[in-house]
């Protein structure tokens, strides 16, 4: 081979070398990444510094979850994502686009594994199982785990509310593992509710404490003098609230950022798009994704269980889950189809279940007891009424049992609190509704969420009580006696996966 040959070849391979090797580095930097930074690395990849991209795409563990923003994409720059207060934190640090808009047990593990529990997200004030707990700087690594368990575990934060002091019950006895909660604040531990989907909202936060009436609005339940602000409204008010409380803010936000985050939360609607057995949740017709989603009706009690629809004046139609109508016909494949048929045929069983699936409902504070009805005949979609959404179309926070004491985790504290006029005395881990209201009726009232994008956001209940979906339709089977086979299980699990 001659010499000049040979420089050639060299200069070839040192050019072939240079090439491969982003290639090479890339891969080597991504093998040492968490599964939440290389989700992190795959939206910067497809954004430029202050954007995320519309459509964005987001695994979890039945499939994947995307994100449309009716602003064409998802604005970084936008207060939501700005921290006001004096702990570093902003509106993403508990609402996560990698997470469901919320935050789950994963996410935050990964956090406090990168940051060894230094993130902002982990501060004593609703962070910590006890808000007196020192700072995280001044622990070891081994304490903050302690200190910060309920977020690590369940990613819940503790939120601190106490006894009103015109309630019709009184606190008498208090078992906090944790060592402060009292009658002038009682410590709840609750997931952060998604920031996504907030067009289907009829209240705000896990008791409506947020919720506010007003006589001069038109959204009023029918038979009542019970009228409600627009839930822009009540945002706006929520956004700072939880900028003073969340983010220890020492000011308001101003009038500009509350707008700007309502409206950029408002933007956003998420759901299910992809799922790991039935590939394309919009293929063959059906209505999957955010899209979809997006220009699916909402108001005010529409399709009420009680009333009927406001609007139209229709009777109730327990049919409020219409997205995958088009797959009812797998059903009529033989068992020798392909798995994505099977898939999609169970996907479409499960919606069927969640919509005519008798259930006797009783002991349902908020709904039995209000109605005067020991017994209602009816179906999922009884109290998850708004088309394709699955949220109540009005405020109706109701008691299925998820903070009786009976359910109480050793993590959990236990609340005793006894009526002052009849001395009737309830446990619970959280009196929900009760602590707005001083009502001895409304004690572990909670409103239902909104079920979109419900894959993304393990674990379930405002207490994160529930695991997985498998554990949510598990409660539903044993709490209402409902007899689902096992087969039926897995299909209704198929369906909210989907969702």
């Amino acid at each position: 081979m001659s010499s000049k040959y040979k420089i050639k070849l060299k200069t070839l391979s040192a050019v072939l070398l240079l090439l491969a090797a982003p290639v090479i580095a890339d891969r080597t930097a991504s093998a040492g990444r968490t599964a939440s930074e290389e989700r992190t690395a795959s939206e910067e990849s497809n954004s430029s510094s202050n954007h995320q991209p519309n459509m964005l795409r987001v695994k979890n563990s039945h499939g994947t979850e995307a994100t449309f923003s009716t602003a064409g994409f998802i604005d970084l720059d936008n207060p939501f994502f700005k921290s006001f207060g004096s702990n570093g934190r902003s509106c993403a640090s508990c609402h996560v686009s990698s997470q469901g808009w919320t935050i789950t047990p994963t996410g935050v593990q990964e956090l406090f594994e990168k940051t060894e529990g230094l993130d902002p997200l982990f501060r004593p004030v609703d962070g910590a199982n006890n808000p007196e707990s020192p700072h995280p700087d001044q622990l070891t690594l081994e304490e903050r785990r302690n200190a910060y368990s309920m977020l690590l575990n369940k990613a819940n934060i503790r939120v601190g509310i106490g006894i009103p002091a015109n309630a019709e019950f009184e606190l008498t006895d208090v078992d906090d593992p944790y060592g402060f909660a009292s009658e002038t604040e009682l410590s709840l531990f609750r997931r952060p509710m998604p920031s996504t989907n907030l067009k289907f909202l009829s209240s705000v936060m896990w008791d409506s404490r947020e919720t506010t009436e007003d006589l001069t609005s038109t959204n009023c339940i029918v038979g009542t003098v019970h009228c409600f602000s627009p839930v822009s409204v009540d945002l706006n008010t929520q956004s700072n609230n939880a900028t003073l409380g969340h983010a220890e803010a020492l000011n308001d936000l101003s009038a500009e950022e509350r707008k700007a985050i309502v409206d950029f939360e408002l933007s956003l609607f998420s759901a299910q798009i992809e799922d790991n057995e039935a590939g394309s949740l919009t293929a063959e017709k059906a209505r999957g994704g955010p899209q979809a989603l997006l220009e699916q009706d909402y108001y005010f009690g529409i399709n009420d269980t009680i009333e009927g629809d406001y609007q139209t004046g229709a009777a109730f139609n327990p049919n409020a889950m219409s997205l995958y109508d088009s797959w009812n016909r797998f059903n009529k494949r033989t068992r020798s189809a392909k798995r994505t048929t099977q898939a999609r045929a169970a996907i479409a069983r499960g919606q069927a279940l969640f919509n005519t699936k008798p259930i006797n409902i009783t002991g349902v504070k908020g709904l039995n007891d209000d109605l005067d009805e020991p017994v209602i005949a009816g179906t999922c979609t009884t109290c998850h009424n708004t088309p394709n959404s699955g949220n109540h179309s009005t405020p109706v926070p109701l008691d299925i049992g998820i903070s009786d004491a009976s359910r109480r985790t050793p993590d959990m504290p236990l609340y005793t609190l006894r009526n002052k006029e009849t001395g009737e005395t309830i446990q619970t881990t959280d009196p929900g509704r009760a602590l707005v209201t001083g009502k001895w009726k409304d004690i572990d009232r909670f409103k239902g969420p909104i079920l979109r994008s419900v894959a993304s956001r393990p674990p379930y209940f405002h207490d994160g009580s529930a695991a997985d979906l498998p554990a949510v339709v598990e409660f539903y089977n044993n709490r209402f006696n409902i007899g689902l086979t096992a087969k039926e299980r897995a299909d209704l699990v198929a369906f909210l996966a989907a969702l």
